[in-house]
């Protein structure tokens, strides 16, 4: 199983928070906290290589909270280190 680090997370969601404008303006699904989040979701399922099974599916329409938790799911377990990854997600979404 792959893990990932505080830094290499912090990276990730710093490098989103930087892109912020154009993931939302080519990313039109829902309000901006729900598209970063989604972005954030997608890439730490490719960064840590998750088969199908492992990859969090909804079974009504996601919004923020469904993408947060779906991202704390995913994480646990995976953490190189303890850490708190809920401040680096607020950062990445502070307006």
């Amino acid at each position: 199983m792959s893990c990932i680090s505080e830094s290499k997370f912090t990276e990730i969601c710093a490098g989103i928070r930087g892109d912020r404008d154009l993931i939302i303006k080519y990313n039109p699904i829902g309000s901006d906290d729900e598209i970063l989040l989604w972005m954030l979701l997608s890439v730490l399922v490719t960064y840590l290589s998750l088969s199908d099974v492992e990859t969090p599916c909804f079974t009504d329409k996601p919004n923020g909270s469904t993408y947060r938790e779906a991202i704390l799911f995913v994480l646990r377990g995976r953490l190189e280190h303890a850490f708190d990854p809920e401040p680096h997600i607020d950062r990445m979404l502070a307006k």
